[in-house]
């Protein structure tokens, strides 16, 4: 079963420097430097969010899935990228 709400979530706040998330009774920060693809997302693109499951957030306007791990603990998942030719 896909895109049913486990629990409450929001976008609170926005800045150039990125995104607060509300997920339940936590409050986690998305910054742009760690997760770009949202930089240059409009409000709707970032507001329209899914929480499918305790550890998966969706974006489906911009086809991006996203562990919580990883926006509690940006440190340990890396942006790893390779030029493919």
């Amino acid at each position: 079963m896909l895109g049913k709400t486990i629990s409450e979530i929001e976008v609170s706040q926005a800045s150039n420097k990125g995104f607060w998330l509300l997920l339940g009774d936590e409050e986690l920060f998305v910054s742009y430097d760690e997760f770009p693809w949202f930089k240059k997302a409009t409000m709707e693109q970032i507001s329209s969010i899914e929480w499918p499951t305790p550890d998966h957030l969706y974006w489906p306007l911009m086809d991006i899935d996203l562990s919580v791990e990883s926006i509690r603990n940006p440190g340990k998942f890396p942006l790893v990228s390779r030029q493919i030719n």
